[in-house]
């Protein structure tokens, strides 16, 4: 093989090394940093507010993530659980804002991403989708230990 056509045959592959991840990237599906899981179900477990896990939880506004649940101390100082698995499109992206009187969000099909009460109630849908509430799970403080339960 002559060396010109060494490098014109290099030069197609690379392209093609090149283009195939770029053809991926501009497809129609919903790519994003999270996992498409399904809500936690039978859900049960503690946390001890005084262990390492929990000290964002001191704080007002501050949240943690936990068995696929975003457990939060909201502005008021309540505890709420809420599945991290937004009911739009299944992703494990919800997180809590503490901006606005505290929301739960989700920001896979940003900017708009999905936004949600802290009862659950969907507040923004992405392109005018059909809402469907976040699961919000019982929760329930004894001491320094907070339960999350269904």
């Amino acid at each position: 093989m002559e060396r010109k056509d060494f490098l014109r045959t290099l030069g197609a592959g690379a392209a093609l090394v090149i283009t195939f991840p770029c053809l991926g990237g501009c497809s129609t599906d919903d790519g994003n940093d999270g996992n498409i899981v399904t809500t936690p179900t039978n859900v049960d477990f503690t946390i001890d507010l005084t262990s390492a896990e929990a000290v964002k939880l001191t704080n007002n506004g501050g949240f943690i993530l936990k068995n696929l649940v975003v457990v939060v101390r909201n502005l008021e100082g309540d505890f709420i659980a809420a599945s991290q698995i937004c009911s739009h499109k299944q992703f494990d992206q919800v997180r809590f804002d503490s901006r606005d009187g505290g929301t739960f969000h989700c920001n896979v099909h940003a900017p708009a991403g999905s936004r949600f009460s802290q009862d659950g109630t969907p507040l923004v849908t992405p392109n005018n989708s059909t809402p469907r509430a976040l699961k919000i799970y019982n929760t329930e403080l004894n001491g320094d230990i907070l339960r999350v339960f269904e």
